[in-house]
């Protein structure tokens, strides 16, 4: 019985364990399913996968071998979301909140957009956090504090607005804070003190204002701060310069204030970088900072730092960027050199040295020459430097920009810059540099900028220039040079020549090789003469040419206006002659033009950009006509050229005619002179007819009623009929016959109709118009002179000329006509 009994209670125990094995199954199965409800649901948020990465995300398959998905061993739940720089585009799904046992979200460098879904607080088992580089925007989700288990959160380079979330400082386990390149406001919360775990700290490129809380500085496991490029302002916490396990400090462009720790105050061995460059901070350089001997970058530059430059930083071996530029620095007292130049020559990796900008005077030490091959850039410039350039600066062998401009520097530019073989920017302008160019100069074979303006350099530029294949910038300008040689055009890297306030002299070779990447030439205020290249035109890229103030002479080429790109031009003073070319008119992005002080005549363009310029654009010229707003005479222009034509054609043409019919009259008149009775009888009828009044109803009789079978026309002034009197007579009043006249009937006491000659065809030839406007002048010319007492038409119109079958014209509509006793 006993036995019974334990086999079953086995049993029952057995069936027990089945039944929550299988709860756990389900459990878990739940759970999966959930995981992939969520991940499908992130897949469907998605716009463009343009690598197709998620492509094999698909319920036929398990999720915990998708690609970016990492799942724990025993359970099978998402503990890894890995999609970092698949170049995804879309939103965040709020289901990721619903992955519980997410531990890891990285989904940086994409291009998600939108907000981030408040859900991310859901993710209790969170601890890594990589959002940067995305679009994403709005406020920074205060569920976030949710997340205790969080060591990182990488939220850089977004567009998060509003303040820093000051629930964030309840993070206890938060090591990493990176907050960069955002539009935040506000101030930093004093609270983030509280966070003692955190090392890194980031907040540069936002718009922060206020103070550096001390709290934050005096965390005890700082080493990597990022402030950079906000509105902070006050004192810099000197708790953070004592501090050992700082790393990095990056502080610039700011408005901190006041002194740096003196007297051994900086305790930084391990520090690596310190920025603190465009502040206003005031005070010596710390002679401390050369005990952080592992620094190797340091930038205290636009700053009022005043004092010297510590001699004890050519002990930092590591040093490879020291910018000490904008300060008002001086030399050691009683030194006629340079001789912290000298010390830094000890720091075998220095790669950027930038000193200019302060008060530094005294001569370059000839110790210049012993820089390390490390050394890439080198800049004294705007200081107050005197004597010369030591010819030891030849063995900065791989130097590449040099930088001695804006100084007092004299001498002759010497021959050994030509070894400083990787040199591609030179600064020497703003000096008193005399002599000539040495031909030297042309071994630069790497130089691409040269700038040796506002000296006194006189003689030619060196033919040899052109072995500068890739010289894009020559600056030679306010010197006494005297001669450019052709080669320089073949140069076909040149971007920017300007070699204005010279001497130079001769003229432009006609055949220099055209640019394709030329943008600006400045050759003013020189004495080249002869004629400007009509190649000039070929220079596709040119947005300015500036070539006033010498010594052209002859046309403006038309080939100027192929210059599509030109917005500056300036030609006054010169001998320019001839007229303005009308091609100018093309240059669309002109913004500014100048012809004036030159011998240029004829017609000024009106189109284009010339509608914008100003008299001071031609003033002093000999003959240029156009608008009277430029303070110009105006032109006999095309238009009144025409003008004339078309006068000719209207009433010369007709007079000759005139004159010509006139003279066969004559002639007629002359052999007829038998029949003058005759004659003298025909003006008599006229003269008895002249004051005949015609009745309403004669008049009604003589057209048959007014039929308008005899309707010569329907006009604005009335009805023109054609009517015959009792007698026979074809009745013209007042109005008499000509062969391009229409004849009407005259006045009557009841006027209700008025005559409209008007043709329908518009299709006419110049002879044919022509023989019209004869045909008009005629008829006009019988009207004034032809009869006894003129006729004035009072209304003569297009509309009022009726054309026959042979394209006769015949002017009708005497409505108003006059009769002038």
């Amino acid at each position: 019985m006993s036995v019974r009994r334990l086999y079953d209670a086995s049993l029952m125990g057995a069936l027990a364990l089945l039944v929550l094995l299988c709860m756990v199954d389900l459990a878990i199965c739940s759970s999966n399913f959930t995981d992939q409800l969520a991940l499908l649901s992130f897949k469907s948020s998605i716009k463009n996968d343009p690598n197709n990465v998620l492509s094999n995300w698909t319920k036929e398959t398990n999720f915990c071998g998708w690609a970016g998905v990492l799942c724990s061993r025993r359970r099978q739940r998402v503990t890894g979301l890995l999609l970092g720089g698949m170049g995804l585009e879309g939103t965040i799904s709020p289901r990721v909140g619903n992955l519980s046992f997410l531990q890891l979200l990285d989904l940086s460098n994409n291009s998600f957009y939108g907000h981030l879904t408040d859900e991310i607080g859901h993710l209790r088992h969170l601890k890594t956090l990589y959002l940067f580089l995305n679009m994403l925007e709005g406020n920074i989700p205060l569920g976030l504090h949710h997340c205790q288990r969080l060591e990182v959160i990488s939220l850089a380079g977004n567009k998060f607005r509003g303040r820093i979330p000051k629930e964030l400082s309840t993070l206890t386990s938060l090591s990493e804070l990176a907050l960069e390149q955002n539009e935040l406001i506000g101030s930093i919360p004093p609270s983030f003190g509280n966070i003692s775990s955190l090392e890194g700290f980031g907040l540069e490129e936002n718009q922060i204002y206020g103070n550096f809380p001390t709290e934050l500085a005096q965390l005890p496991n700082l080493n990597l701060i990022y402030l950079a490029l906000n509105y902070l302002i006050g004192p810099i916490p000197p708790a953070i310069f004592n501090k050992s396990s700082m790393v990095q400090i990056d502080l610039n462009g700011n408005a901190f204030s006041g002194n740096l720790p003196t007297n051994n105050g900086l305790f930084l061995p391990n520090l690596e970088v310190l920025l603190l460059d465009h502040n206003q901070l005031t005070g010596n350089i710390p002679s401390s900072l050369s005990n952080s001997s592992n620094l190797t970058m340091l930038t205290l530059a636009v700053n009022l730092f005043t004092g010297t430059v510590p001699k004890h930083l050519g002990n930092l071996k590591h040093l490879e960027v020291l910018h000490l530029f904008k300060n008002q620095l001086t030399n050691e007292p009683g030194s006629i050199e340079l001789s912290f130049l000298t010390d830094l020559t000890n720091c075998t990796s220095l790669v950027h040295l930038l000193v200019g900008g302060n008060k530094l005077s005294g001569t370059l030490p000839n110790s210049i020459g012993n820089f390390s091959n490390t050394l890439q850039e080198l800049d004294v410039s705007e200081s107050q430097l005197i004597g010369t350039i030591p010819k030891e600066i030849g063995s900065l062998r791989n130097v590449n920009v040099l930088g001695l401009a804006n100084s007092n520097l004299n001498g002759n530019i010497p021959s050994t810059l030509g070894e400083i073989e990787s040199l591609q920017r030179l600064y020497l302008g703003g000096n008193n540099f005399h002599g000539s160019i040495p031909n030297e100069i042309c071994l630069l074979s790497n130089l691409g900028e040269l700038y040796a303006d506002e000296n006194k350099l006189s003689g030619s530029i060196p033919s040899c220039i052109e072995n500068l294949r890739g010289l894009q910038v020559m600056t030679l300008s306010h010197n006494k040079l005297t001669f450019t040689p052709s080669s320089l055009w073949k140069i076909e890297t040149l971007r920017d020549l300007n070699l204005s306030f010279n001497s130079l002299g001769g003229s432009l070779d006609p055949n220099i090789r055209p640019s394709k990447v030329l943008e600006i030439v400045d050759l003013s205020w020189n004495q080249i003469s002869g004629s400007i290249p009509r190649v000039i035109g070929s220079f596709q890229s040119l947005t300015s040419l500036n070539l006033s103030r010498n010594s052209f002479s002859g046309p403006i080429p038309n080939t100027m206006g192929n210059l599509i790109t030109l917005d500056y031009l300036d030609l006054s003073h010169n001998n320019l002659s001839g007229q303005i070319p009308k091609s100018l008119e093309a240059l669309s992005h002109i913004q500014y033009m100048n012809f004036s002080c030159n011998k240029l005549a004829g017609e000024i363009p009106n189109e284009g950009p010339f509608m914008n310029l100003t008299s001071q654009s031609f003033m002093e010229n000999e003959a240029l006509c156009g608008n009277p707003i430029l303070k110009v005479p105006p032109c006999a222009s095309n238009s009144s050229k025409k003008s004339m034509i078309k006068i000719n054609l209207r009433y010369i043409l007709p007079l000759i005619a005139v004159m010509l019919i006139f003279s066969i009259g004559v002639y007629i008149v002359k052999r007829n002179h038998g029949n003058n009775v005759q004659s003298q009888n025909l003006i008599d009828l006229y003269a008895t007819m002249e004051h005949r009044t015609i009745s309403y109803l004669e008049l009604r009789r003589a057209t048959n009623d007014l039929c308008e079978a005899n309707l010569l026309g329907v006009g604005s002034y009335g009805s023109v009929y054609k009517g015959v009197l009792s007698d026979g007579t074809i009745v013209c009043c007042e109005t008499t016959r000509h062969r391009n006249l229409v004849g009407v009937i005259t006045a009557c006491s009841n006027p209700e109709f008025r005559a409209l000659l008007y043709s329908h065809n518009s299709c006419l030839n110049l002879l044919q118009r022509i023989g019209i406007m004869i045909d008009v002048a005629l008829a006009l010319e019988y009207l004034h002179y032809g009869q006894l007492e003129p006729v004035v038409h009072c209304d003569l119109k297009p509309s009022n000329v009726l054309l026959d079958e042979d394209m006769v014209a015949h002017v009708a509509d005497f409505g108003i006509a006059k009769i002038l006793g």
